[in-house]
């Protein structure tokens, strides 16, 4: 089972069946409850976190003491990644928003890994470079956008993030709190829930619940990037 996950996450999904099962022997599974914290900002970091099942949140408070959110990560993606590299202190807090299963490797045993096979070397920069391209976008989107603008592009990044096409269509399943959009977005929960009523009249997309789905995803990316 472990093994099928990790063939998903692309830092170890080149490595054949024989390599994964070394990998996953390095690894030791926790769970936490929903709304639990897994590590906090400037924490030692000592680990590398997979995720199995549920979702996580990647935060840091501003001067202010607020809550400013980076990104929503689901099954499949991994974090921690920073610390394990330069063995410093964590960059963000991660909290759970739903029951979560994660898999851990260990600072030690990962970068005995990266030596043994060099090509997640070259895939960790990749991801880290993704990564750096998503925040400097999150950047200019809330300091040059106005309060539409900003939650139509964390729609986006969520779309792009934890997103799944059903039916030919993009579809946002669980989608989080109206905190939680609201500190992605750098809005008041007030606006995102009178934006996503505009947005939603104008046709981009259908909301039942806590699932959305767009109706056009490629016009709603034309319209607001």
């Amino acid at each position: 089972m472990d093994i099928m996950l990790l063939k998903t996450v692309p830092l170890f999904s080149d490595l054949p069946d024989r390599d994964l099962e070394r990998v996953v022997s390095f690894m030791v599974t926790k769970r936490y409850k929903k709304h639990n914290l897994i590590f906090f900002e400037d924490d030692l970091g000592q680990n590398l976190f997979i995720i199995k099942k549920g979702r996580v949140k990647i935060s840091r408070l501003d001067e202010t003491g607020g809550e400013v959110i980076f990104a929503i990560m689901g099954e499949g993606d991994f974090f921690g990644e920073l610390s394990i590299i330069d063995g410093q202190t964590r960059s963000a807090t991660v909290t759970s928003i739903e029951d979560v299963e994660l898999l851990v490797l260990w600072r030690g045993d990962f970068l005995d890994i990266l030596q043994k096979y060099p090509q997640i070397a070259i895939t960790l920069l990749k991801e880290l470079a993704s990564r750096i391209r998503k925040s400097d976008s999150q950047i200019k989107s809330l300091s040059l956008k106005d309060a539409k603008g900003r939650v139509a592009s964390t729609l986006m990044r969520l779309a792009e993030d934890i997103g799944i096409i059903q039916d030919g269509e993009v579809v946002i399943k669980r989608l989080p709190l109206q905190k939680d959009l609201a500190n992605i977005s750098g809005t008041s929960r007030e606006t995102i829930s009178r934006v996503i009523k505009k947005l939603e009249a104008g046709g981009y997309f259908e909301k039942k619940k806590n699932s959305l789905r767009f109706l056009d995803y490629e016009k709603f990316k034309k319209d607001f990037s």
